[in-house]
């Protein structure tokens, strides 16, 4: 199954789509592999509001400095974050009753942060496009949900089952 394909039958079932994972072989390479995908598709998504706000407050910081910092905290920083986050999930759910490994939460999370990354791309580009308001606010709760519906069923899937 092409990453594609399965990151459109994620919204649909995302256990049966982590259980296929692991039974093809799903390890730490490809767990840092989603991870740093992730990262990567997050950092273009915030592209297009860097270049709102450089553009609109000319006497900020320019596209290429906010760029950076970007680049920096999203792709840099933040998979050494979700490396932690799912450390956590994954004593939470030793706490109720939980039978997977830590790589089970690894996969579970960063699984979820590349399955939301199209609702995130279309986040950055509502906020690039229109800016801040009730459009962006939607979008935003829906690359959300979206995120924390595939990540608390991949949990269950890898922890529980």
């Amino acid at each position: 199954m092409s990453t594609a394909h399965a990151i459109l039958r994620s919204y649909r079932a995302p256990r049966a789509v982590l259980r296929r994972h692991l039974e093809t072989g799903a390890g730490e390479e490809r767990a840092l592999a989603w991870v740093m995908a992730a990262a990567a598709l997050y950092f273009v998504a915030q592209l297009p509001a860097l270049s709102r706000k450089a553009h609109l407050d000319p006497d900020g910081p320019g596209f290429d400095a906010l760029a950076g910092g970007a680049f920096l905290g999203t792709v840099l920083m933040a998979p050494l974050l979700f490396y932690g986050i799912a450390a956590l999930s994954h004593l939470v759910m030793k706490l109720f009753g939980g039978q997977g490994r830590w790589l089970d939460a690894r996969l579970a999370l960063f699984w979820a942060l590349l399955a939301a990354s199209p609702l995130v791309l279309l986040r950055g580009l509502v906020a690039g496009f229109i800016g801040a308001g009730p459009a962006l606010l939607l979008t935003s709760l829906v690359a959300f949900a979206g995120f924390l519906f595939i990540w608390i069923n991949g949990l269950i899937a890898l922890e529980r089952e």
